[in-house]
């Protein structure tokens, strides 16, 4: 399925300057949505991961699903301030700046292995960001990446030669 035609370019949003990738299409339609949870609910299996891990915003939209039709757990990342427990903590780089994500202590289990799950991967400081709070718990280990949109011109291959990284789109 060719999964371009369901991204729109919005030209400077949030800033001047950034082109933002808008998935809301492929959202609204039921066959490529479909599409994408099975795709990403393939490499999980294949992956043998248990856990799915994503962020919040656009990452919470396929992560539940995928997890669901993986049959693995479901843990949030989020920004400051949105979970109610003891967090674990780290800062991290975007294209437009820096931010700060957040994930409950305890969530994940010795010898978890996950799958970081996300729609896009642009500079990869999320991506980086929360592979840094999985790993502040014990014994876990990145059985994979999975990511709607691979924006490759914004970011090095280091990731890609570290972890199974697994997109469905790239420009």
């Amino acid at each position: 399925m060719d999964l371009k035609k369901f991204i729109l370019d919005i030209k400077d949003f949030p800033q001047p300057g950034v082109i933002f990738k808008d998935i809301t299409p492929l959202l609204n339609d039921v066959e490529a949505f479909k599409f994408v949870v099975d795709e990403f609910t393939k490499f999980v299996k294949e992956t043998g991961a248990n856990v799915i891990v994503a962020p919040e915003a656009r990452g919470f939209l396929f992560a539940p699903a995928v997890a669901y039709a993986a049959g693995c757990r479901f843990v949030l990342v989020r920004k400051p301030g949105k979970l109610p427990r003891t967090v674990n903590e780290v800062e991290y780089s975007l294209e437009y700046g820096t931010g700060t994500l957040q994930m409950h202590q305890g969530d994940l289990h010795e010898n978890d292995k996950v799958v970081v799950l996300d729609d896009v991967l642009a500079t990869g400081g999320t991506m980086d960001g929360i592979i840094a709070l999985c790993h502040k718990e014990k014994n876990i280990s990145i059985a994979g990446i999975a990511c709607l949109i691979d924006l490759a011109f914004l970011h090095n291959d280091d990731l890609k030669n570290k972890y199974n990284l697994k997109t469905l789109i790239t420009y």
